[in-house]
């Protein structure tokens, strides 16, 4: 490759530098607004892909059997405020619970969630293990409840009531031994994640693609199946907690549709042929629709502060289930004044004055599904 190549390419993949930079300056200026409390305090975030429409012939783009067409995946990590912290785009032939923690790692926001929900795809033995071992708590929606085993940490362990879902008696035990032996291993690929020595992504693939005899798949089998086991009987007894997954898998759903909207220009098929462009492609659509709902935040905030003006009691409970997926207000097609380009906007006012300590205190609620009008 020439120098004049390695230029074209570094500065294409510097441009995606500058994007995810230009998202984790909106997400924190999200995080800034007292509006955003009403919908969560940033603690916790949803991971979700959705199919993107694009010509077949290229490098990337392969027919996706789920959606019986060619395209890619846009999988966005949206925070419990609704807004996405960061983009990937990904082929549709991968597992894309490898790009679970990928996400959280490239994040540069202020906003640094610590729990993670998911969909089905989530609840891989290898994926808990990492999660847990680099501190998150992955928490996915549940749906497939027969096809799930949970495991037993001794041979004698035995439950009075619940001993069925064991299988049986005996069986489906941790290696624990296993786990105590490769567990300084584990830190160590673990650490060699976080400093990005390693990619989460292409850990977890090889994990899912090496041999069942290895030692280092077989000690994360078993740490994940200790993790997916605790967390599998804390989603059975903890509504609450079930709502909570579902109201924050529900908001990146809507978040898949909002952008989908948003992304209308060449009916949502993206033209470029290069994974690099692709890539920005997914990203600038990321930063225009976290920009539409950083703006719909700031006239939800300007609506509230008159409603006070005149008098009237807000309850932020009741704001917790107002989304800024909003749409109808928005002319997609644009009215451009060239004029006002030099213009210097006025500076948004972030204070709102009410108190959102009892949202706080009820603890995490399903208000806030979201959906795109």
């Amino acid at each position: 490759m020439s120098g004049h190549e390695l230029s074209y390419v570094a500065n294409k993949h510097f441009s995606i530098v500058l994007l995810n930079e230009a998202i984790a300056d909106l997400v924190n200026a999200h995080a800034r607004l007292d509006i955003s409390q009403a919908w969560g305090d940033g603690t916790a975030v949803a991971a979700d892909g959705t199919h993107m429409d694009t010509y077949l012939d290229n490098l990337l783009s392969e027919t996706s059997v789920r959606y019986g067409k060619p395209g890619g995946i846009a999988y966005h990590h949206v925070s419990d405020t609704y807004i996405a912290l960061f983009t990937h785009f990904i082929p549709c032939g991968v597992w894309e619970a490898v790009y679970i923690i990928e996400g959280l790692l490239k994040n540069t926001s202020e906003v640094q969630p610590t729990t993670v929900h998911a969909d089905t795809q989530g609840q891989s033995f290898p994926v808990f293990a990492l999660a847990h071992l680099l501190g998150f708590d992955l928490i996915p929606r549940i749906r497939n409840w027969k096809e799930l085993t949970f495991y037993r940490p001794s041979k004698q362990s035995e439950y009075v009531h619940i001993d069925a879902l064991f299988g049986e008696p005996g069986k489906n035990v941790i290696d624990f031994d296993l786990i105590e032996s490769r567990f300084r291993h584990l830190m160590r690929v673990a650490v060699s994640v976080r400093e990005g020595t390693i990619s989460s992504s292409t850990l977890l693939k090889r994990l899912r693609s090496g041999s069942r005899k290895n030692a280092t798949y077989a000690a994360f089998r078993e740490v994940g199946r200790v993790i997916r086991t605790v967390q599998l009987l804390r989603y059975l007894s903890d509504a609450p907690l079930r709502r909570r997954v579902t109201a924050a898998t529900n908001k990146v759903e809507s978040f898949n549709r909002f952008s989908h909207w948003i992304g209308f220009g060449n009916r949502g098929v993206i033209a470029d042929n290069d994974p690099i462009e692709q890539e920005k492609a997914m990203k600038f659509n990321a930063l225009l629709t976290n920009t539409v709902i950083f703006h719909n935040a700031l006239d939800i905030a300007e609506i509230i502060r008159q409603l006070l003006e005149e008098g009237w009691e807000i309850d932020p409970e009741d704001l917790a289930h107002i989304s800024p997926y909003l749409t109808e207000h928005i002319n997609r097609f644009g009215e451009y004044s060239t004029h006002e380009l030099g213009i210097q906007p006025d500076a948004y006012d972030p204070k709102l004055d009410v108190d959102f300590i009892p949202l706080r205190e009820q603890g995490p609620t399903a208000a806030g599904l979201g959906q795109a009008a």
